[in-house]
């Protein structure tokens, strides 16, 4: 008696895997006649179908490792793409001020190196250091 497609139904209505469906042998002949799915729930309630338990896995046991400065692993994409528009953004401005005369060759060329040092956050603060400057 091939009850393949009885399996399939019966793992759909009990939502389990069909490898975990079992038939009972001395009652083949009430699953052939099952066709709704309340006929498979009360057969699984009388015994003729059994869910077989989940076989499991080993548990995977947490590291005792403490997470510290040097096990930090952050992206050096995202910095690097932040200082990339930042210093864009900085020497464009400084390269428009040496433009207008408002600042001498040698402070352009020191105001760079201070750029390239990550010496500034943002434009705001380079604006206060060429204050200083014209001081």
């Amino acid at each position: 008696m091939n009850l393949k497609k009885k399996k399939i139904f019966a793992a759909k209505v009990l939502k389990v895997g069909k490898d975990r469906i079992l038939f009972n042998k001395e009652r083949l002949a009430d699953i052939k006649e099952a066709l709704t799915r309340q006929d498979i729930l009360d057969l699984l309630n009388d015994g003729a179908i059994l869910i077989r338990e989940i076989k499991g896995r080993k548990k995977i046991v947490k590291r005792k490792t403490r997470r510290r400065k040097g096990s930090i692993r952050k992206s050096p994409k995202n910095k690097k793409r932040k200082y990339v528009l930042m210093v864009r953004n900085l020497r464009s401005y400084i390269k428009q001020l040496k433009k207008q005369g408002k600042i001498t060759k040698e402070q352009y060329y020191k105001l760079r190196k201070e750029i390239r040092a990550s010496l500034f956050k943002d434009k705001a603060h380079l604006k206060e250091r060429i204050k200083l400057f014209n001081q």
